[in-house]
């Protein structure tokens, strides 16, 4: 009697999931086209403004830029996160200016794949112009765009521009962005 093949079991939708962390400076669309990724992927999703102590949200409100020491413990929290979610993947926000931020959160989650949202100071400077409800002034996008290390060609992410409509973006990144198992093929979407 002949056995039956056995069919190699494939890893579940969840566990092949990336790690996605959009970046940007304030203004790029990081929440919106995050969300609109993480949909997509059907994973996990966090802002990065949801773990800035209130001490954090008061300097920016009042137009002082953030420095290393108040980074620290923001950049800890958004890490633990990644570690929370890297087997089974996710998406969060987080501006990840430079690269030394990048290379700490890298480093919590080896899988982790950034997505680098970036495009004219204008067309930022006009979104922000127009967004209410948020800690963040406007004023302060000079100070970002001074501190932004884009991603260098060593890191594991894509540049995606932002002059386009939010799910035209999203669906840029998702098209760009190769799956971190190693295949080379685009993420599932």
């Amino acid at each position: 009697m002949t056995q039956p093949a056995t069919v190699p079991s494939r890893p579940s939708f969840a566990r092949s999931l990336p790690l996605v962390v959009v970046m940007g400076v304030s203004g790029a669309g990081k929440t919106t086209v995050g969300r609109l990724i993480a949909d997509r992927l059907g994973a996990p999703f966090a802002d990065a403004d949801a773990f800035h102590p209130a001490s954090n949200k008061a300097l920016l409100a009042a137009g002082i830029p953030l420095g290393d020491t108040e980074r620290a413990p923001w950049l800890a929290a958004i890490a633990d996160w990644m570690t929370a979610h890297a087997a089974g993947g996710g998406v969060v926000t987080c501006s990840a200016l430079k690269r030394r931020y990048r290379d700490a959160l890298a480093r919590t989650a080896r899988r982790a794949l950034f997505v680098h949202l970036d495009g004219p100071a204008e067309v930022i400077a006009d979104r922000l112009a127009h967004r209410t409800g948020h800690f963040m002034p406007a004023c302060m996008l000079g100070s970002q765009l001074a501190d932004l290390e884009p991603l260098a060609p060593d890191e594991h992410g894509v540049r995606v521009p932002v002059d386009h409509p939010a799910r035209q973006v999203a669906d840029l990144a998702l098209a760009r962005l190769p799956c971190p198992h190693g295949t080379g093929a685009a993420c599932p979407r």
